[in-house]
């Protein structure tokens, strides 16, 4: 299993050390009385025996969790200093929320740890150097995860395919990671049939293990609004006590074949409460401004860092992760705005000056046509 990476800059990252503490032993209890106590502590000797003397497991603590009702919208929330470092010190009073202009009242607030839904998608047309240095670096996404936290593998270029479905057990997804063979740059003759893929829409999800090979095709069409819109649909269904997470690695070039456009594919991420964080590797390194993720990110309330060797990748893959599940969590129940409208648009400000504030754009609701 891959180590946790260590911060980019020479000072340890404040997020870096906060782990979701998901798991505790329960002491065993003393001074069972009568003869129950002995009937007990014969059935557990004989089951112990059994088993070949192996203790059981300790009990598990329920995970944190944040209740919401369902009227209630959920709005994540990252606030910086002028240095750019997370303040972890904020109270709910401490946060102003708008929703089209209008001020809500804050019914639920929360800094702790939160489980991760996470749904990495990766680039899977990519030049052969920067290809070899992502496969290298797959398995560091897990040193960030917490056992709480869930995660999907999605590889995409033409067609988004996932290669692992959502699952908590990081040695099978650190064995399909590790298979995981990102495609590479490469040509076939002209007039050779390309493989045709399913749609986002039809594509079911396959069960965890490894993953096809590539497709081959005479041009590639890299489809990133297609893979968004495949993922934030994989995401919609997932509780909403977790936090919702696209991660994104890919040289930032989108085409202009996709089925999908921008707009459905960012509609479908702020109605399911997505957050779109990215790593630009390869050409988006070189040319940020036109990198197509960042558009994503800003209107999600993600972040977007930039990876020109397997170091950064794997230190940006934890950071990302420590960030997202350690936001705060802000919720309300819409009052005195417009109801039939279908996007209903979020400010969250910070009382204290100095302070940066990242979170999401807005919502989409859907609305009953008359």
């Amino acid at each position: 299993m891959p180590l946790a990476a260590q911060p980019l800059s020479g000072g340890r990252h404040l997020l870096y050390g906060m782990r979701a503490k998901t798991k505790a032993e329960k002491r065993t209890r003393h001074g069972i009385r009568g003869a129950c106590a002995c009937a007990a502590l014969a059935v557990a000797c004989a089951a112990l025996a059994y088993a070949g003397q192996n203790p059981p497991a300790p009990a598990q603590q329920p995970s944190p969790v944040f209740h919401v009702r369902a009227e209630e919208v959920l709005v994540p929330v990252l606030v910086r200093n002028h240095s750019g470092e997370p303040v972890l010190n904020l109270g709910a009073k401490d946060f102003r929320i708008l929703e089209d202009d209008v001020e809500q009242k804050i019914t639920g607030f929360a800094n702790e740890p939160i489980p991760l839904s996470v749904v990495f998608l990766v680039d899977d047309d990519l030049p052969e150097h920067v290809a070899d240095m992502v496969d290298r670096s797959l398995g560091a996404v897990l040193g960030g995860m917490a056992d709480a936290d869930e995660m999907a593998v999605v590889l995409f270029a033409q067609y988004p395919r996932t290669v692992a479905d959502f699952g908590s057990d990081q040695d099978k997804l650190h064995e399909v990671l590790k298979r995981t063979d990102v495609g590479h740059h490469f040509t076939v003759p002209a007039g050779e049939a390309m493989t045709s893929a399913p749609t986002p829409a039809n594509s079911p999800a396959s069960e965890v293990g490894v993953p096809e090979s590539a497709q081959i095709r005479g041009r590639i069409s890299k489809d990133l609004d297609d893979a968004v819109l495949y993922c934030a649909q994989m995401l919609h269904d997932r509780p909403r006590e977790r936090r919702k997470l696209l991660l994104i690695v890919s040289d930032g070039r989108n085409s202009h074949n996709n089925t999908a456009s921008y707009g459905q594919a960012i509609r479908a991420l702020l109605s399911s409460d997505v957050s779109v964080y990215g790593v630009g590797v390869s050409e988006a390194v070189l040319d940020r401004k036109r990198a197509a993720i960042g558009k994503y990110v800003a209107a999600t309330g993600g972040d977007v860092f930039y990876a020109a060797s397997r170091n950064s990748l794997e230190e940006d893959y934890t950071h990302i992760l420590e960030e997202s599940r350690n936001r705060y969590t802000l919720a309300y129940t819409p009052q005195g705005t417009d109801r039939s409208k279908e996007f209903h648009a979020i400010e969250v400000r910070v009382e204290r000056p100095g302070l940066k504030v990242t979170a999401r754009d807005g919502y989409y609701v859907l609305v009953a046509k008359k």
